[in-house]
């Protein structure tokens, strides 16, 4: 599963479940977790956070010559969900 049907999913249940929002705002792995079945690796952090009507949050993933994993080798990383 690519991280972008991963996103659609978890937004979509966040959406339709408001006791599923606050546990993804409060700890994002459990409440993935206990929805979806999906564990994340102890070495991957994950944050949620929501935007406001007024609000757009811009996530610039690092350089790919920073040595930092890219998106494609977090993929990876967490195997095929």
């Amino acid at each position: 599963m690519s991280t972008a049907i991963l996103t659609n999913q978890v937004i979509q249940k966040a959406w339709e479940d408001p006791s599923f929002k606050s546990r993804l705002l409060a700890n994002p792995k459990a409440a993935i977790r206990e929805v979806l079945g999906i564990d994340f690796p102890d070495n991957i952090t994950l944050k949620a956070v929501e935007e406001g009507a007024s609000e757009f949050y811009l996530v610039i993933p690092p350089s790919p010559s920073s040595g930092v994993m890219s998106i494609k080798e977090k993929e990876k990383a967490l195997g095929s969900w």
